[in-house]
């Protein structure tokens, strides 16, 4: 399909050299000029139909010309790029002009959201993988408070799998998870700089030590958790992760999954550790989901991988 109406240019040459000009390729140095000064390099539909909306009339497009149209001759006549988002319940769409980062194109899909879990591990240099999950974390409503915690329900909860969300997106290589986290009031999210013009929403180091604890399954798994505490031993504030833990105030014992991990690290001084033992320890503790024939530290009251 033509984009706009046909203009003819002949030569002297005859019929056989006439060379045809879309009203877009007549506006196209234009359009290209206000697409490479622009503040954004990413977009939704709605702002590229304003766009249009807004210079319609100076680029002397027809009036019929609509917001399909102009992406599909900027896709196909510059440099503007489309990329599909497939989600169980919703597809979303994303354009991007000149070159843009995974992470700042993925946390335009929740505006309000952040990168954590595996995404934060490698965001603030816990890990040596490069992970090909992305996690990004909007965070729900505020709820009451949970029921009084039992050894029966702590027990019957680890003994099954581990619930993960399906929100989930494939991504050529890669995959997006959608997690609808806790309400936190986004507590102990920062913003890592990749470049002067990048920056990348992210939990801190304190909240992702927390957070990989509380979701191995999206953090690659407890011995990788492991590693993420040993590597953060120089960089973090176990003052500041035991204060944060507390306002978070989540019904499980996670401090006791916690102390164990710094234990285990060898790198962490004993006055460190002491902090995360000087809390209640009422309960018997799990370190992950499922697993069998566990080893149980008495210290930390908590069942753990064999051989971990």
């Amino acid at each position: 399909m033509l984009d706009g109406p046909l203009f003819c240019i002949y030569t002297n040459k005859g019929p056989s050299s006439m060379v045809t000009r879309t009203s877009f390729d007549i506006a196209k140095k234009d359009i290209v000029s206000l697409f490479n000064e622009g503040t954004s390099r990413i977009y939704t539909f709605k702002q590229i139909s304003e766009i249009l909306g807004k210079h319609k009339q100076f680029w002397r497009l027809p009036s019929n010309f609509g917001t399909n149209q102009f992406i599909k001759s900027l896709t196909a006549k510059a440099q503007l790029q489309e990329f599909e988002f497939v989600f169980p319940k919703i597809t979303i769409k994303r354009y991007t002009w000149g070159e843009v980062s995974l992470f700042s194109l993925i946390c335009t899909l929740k505006p309000e959201g952040y990168f954590s879990h595996y995404s934060a591990m490698y965001l603030q240099n816990l890990t040596e993988q490069v992970p090909k999950a992305f996690y990004l974390n909007f965070e729900q409503q505020e709820k009451p408070a949970d029921s009084k915690l039992l050894q029966v329900n702590i027990d019957k909860a680890f003994s099954r799998v581990p619930r993960v969300t399906n929100n989930i997106a494939r991504f050529g290589d890669y995959s997006v998870y959608l997690l609808n986290g806790k309400h936190t009031g986004r507590l102990g999210v920062a913003e890592v700089s990749r470049s002067e013009q990048e920056k990348i929403p992210v939990t801190n180091v304190e909240r992702t030590l927390i957070d990989i604890v509380v979701r191995p399954s999206y953090s690659g798994g407890v011995h990788e958790v492991l590693k993420a505490y040993a590597r953060a031993s120089e960089r973090v504030s176990i003052n500041k992760l035991v204060s944060m833990l507390t306002r978070l105030d989540y019904t499980y014992p996670y401090h006791q999954a916690i102390g164990f991990y710094l234990e285990k690290t060898g790198v962490y001084r004993d006055s460190q550790i002491r902090l995360l033992e000087k809390l209640d320890m009422k309960f018997d503790f799990y370190l992950t989901h499922q697993m069998k024939d566990p080893e149980y530290s008495k210290r930390w009251k908590l069942y753990y991988p064999k051989g971990f």
